[in-house]
């Protein structure tokens, strides 16, 4: 080995390096992406899902039902943004481990028989409950890499974030193949119970703020991010086909297993050592240039009380009278400055984003939940809906960060507002239930793909709008407002129309079936008129989510990072640090 590469080897495996890497931010940045990429257990719901309702018995509106409840708790996150504003981070992730432990484990109890049938209310709060973790672990993790790096590019924090959540179905998936086999999918509930819950608890002690210092590199770092996690999808990807295509043993998904956690915990390496090493050679080049130079005092005459400065200086106004609270409430700030809560309740803006996502959103996650019963219904086998699943988690990923991506290049380089993608991202969604609703023979292969990609792109570009117009001082409240159109529109479009329309042709092909397998509905018609409502208001969404385009047009024209530029700038040259340090006499003689 050449003697500069021991050198690099030597210090970085020194205990100072160690310290620096467990204490940075981008060791934090890697524990949320972990903490994200086991934090999608609903979206494996399509595999359990016929398990589920056969051993309860239950019919599809009671399974939709219960799909609601899912949705509700994990896109609800009300509590777990409120909490963010007034505990730490680590607070956040604890409850939100014993939430999904408890939640999780209980449903699996149930549908393992070993506990009584219980009622229906209270599978659903089961679900609820484990559900809503995933509010609380993406509370805690999003949030803080968002606070922690501002000023980076919104869109491709976002995404990168957003689309490990979307991985985290295919890796669960793979995993609970490697652990419990393809034939136990009972058991696919008992792995979503414990394994969130201890990445959630490992990471108590590494996840919070941490200042943001003004690095032009922090962009580079979080596309080796992607980098990575291109690798990541592309492998679940390859694995997805060749399993489909051929019979894998068990050690054989244990060896594709433990390939995947390799790439999973890859940007350690990639990203994390690599940029806190060139941070620890350049400080210790900084140190050794500063050790001569005594630092810089400036004497003044002037008494104490003469240097005071009141850097917040008290409101001019008092809010404290209803008609006072509700004049500032219907009186927002300008764009991107931080509203408060209430201001963003009655905002028009967040109207038509809350309108739009409902249409959206809710149109794909029926979909997504459906996906067992569509293949069902149109004569798939069984391995091909575990197929479907692992494809709308890679192309759920695909999305979340491409729209993240790209989204963001197109805001740097042509000044094209955020919200226009979104309206893209909700046309393109429509060709998707339009496959499904014509059932071509074998386009839920392609149905699959386009409902993942464009479930998965609405949430970056969902959460950076937020974060863009609304600031980020309450972000993990208004972000989980924000997600909680998504129950919404899946109650709406799921429970409401696909439950009930299905329900209705399962009755007219078994008019005296009692339990659960004889009421499998059977072809097209089973969800044909369901997906072409879901079109049309998908279509109502799109029209919907212009108005915020026009709204915001003159905003995204200009600078949107410029504050926070600014803001990291003003941080590096606070007095002590690179401006000279100013003391009085009385300073001195002490």
């Amino acid at each position: 080995m050449a003697p500069g590469g021991s050198a690099a080897v030597s210090e970085v495996l020194t205990l100072r390096f160690a310290r620096q890497v467990v204490a940075g931010r981008w060791f934090m940045a890697l524990a949320c992406l972990m903490i994200l990429s086991a934090s999608g257990a609903t979206y494996a719901f399509g595999i359990y899902s016929t398990a589920l309702k056969v051993s309860l018995g239950y019919d599809q509106r009671t399974l939709n039902t219960l799909a609601f409840f899912k949705d509700l708790g994990s896109n609800v996150g009300l509590i777990a943004g409120l909490l963010n504003e007034v505990a730490p981070t680590p607070a956040v992730l604890a409850v939100g481990a014993v939430m999904n432990l408890a939640g999780y484990l209980m449903v699996y109890l149930a549908i393992a028989g070993r506990t009584a049938r219980p009622p229906l209310w209270l599978m659903c709060a089961y679900i609820c409950a484990g559900a809503n973790s995933q509010s609380f672990a993406g509370t805690g993790a999003l949030v803080t890499c968002v606070k922690s790096f501002p000023g980076s590019g919104r869109g491709i924090v976002l995404g990168l974030l957003k689309g490990y959540v979307g991985l985290s179905g295919a890796i669960i998936t793979q995993l609970y193949l490697a652990i419990y086999g393809a034939d136990d999918a009972k058991s696919i509930v008992l792995l979503i119970a414990w394994l969130p819950a201890a990445v959630s608890v490992v990471s108590l002690p590494i996840v919070r703020v941490m200042p943001s210092p003004r690095r032009d590199e922090d962009d580079g770092a979080f596309f080796r991010f992607l980098y990575t996690s291109v690798a990541l999808a592309s492998y679940i990807l390859v694995m997805i086909v060749i399993q489909k295509q051929t019979s894998f043993s068990h050690a054989a998904y244990a060896a594709s297993a433990t390939a995947l956690l390799l790439l999973l915990i890859l940007p350690l390496l990639t990203v994390v050592v690599r940029h806190e090493y060139y941070w620890f050679k350049k400080g210790e080049f900084q140190e050794e240039e500063s050790l001569p130079r005594p630092p810089t005092s400036v004497t003044v005459d002037k008494p104490i009380a003469s240097l005071q400065v009141t850097e917040h200086p008290p409101p001019t106004a008092s809010y404290s009278c209803p008609g006072s609270c509700l004049k500032k409430m219907f009186n927002p700030p300008a764009y991107g400055k931080d509203y408060t809560i209430p201001q963003a309740l009655v905002s028009v803006d967040m109207l038509v984003l809350f309108l739009a996502t409902i249409c959206g959103v809710g149109g794909t996650l029926t979909a997504i939940d459906n996906l067992g019963q569509i293949g069902q219904s149109m004569g798939y086998p069984a391995q091909s809906i575990n197929t479907f699943v692992s494809l709308v988690s890679v192309w759920n990923y695909a999305g979340r960060v491409t729209a993240g991506f790209a989204s963001e290049a197109l805001l740097a380089r042509h000044g094209l507002p955020r919200p226009l993608a979104l309206t893209l991202v909700l046309l393109l969604s429509c060709a998707g239930h339009l496959l499904i609703a014509l059932a071509v023979p074998r386009s839920l292969y392609a149905a699959s793909i386009i409902v993942g990609f464009c479930f998965g792109a609405q949430w970056p570009l969902l959460y950076a709008i937020i974060s863009e117009v609304f600031g980020l001082k309450y972000y993990a409240t208004l972000y989980n407002l924000g997600a909680a159109a998504s129950p919404v529109g899946a109650y709406v479009l799921n429970v409401r129309v696909a439950g009930r329309l299905y329900d209705a042709e399962a009755a007219r092909q078994h008019r005296h079936g009692l339990d659960g397998e004889s009421r499998a509905c059977m072809g097209v018609a089973c969800f044909r008129e369901s997906f072409l409502i879901i079109t049309a208001v998908t279509v109502a969404g799109a029209i919907v989510s212009l108005v915020l385009v026009w709204r915001t047009w003159s905003f995204y024209k200009g600078d949107i990072y410029a504050k926070f530029r600014v803001d990291a700038v003003a941080a590096e040259q606070r007095p002590g640090e690179s401006e000279p340090k100013v003391v009085s006499r009385r300073d001195r003689t002490k």
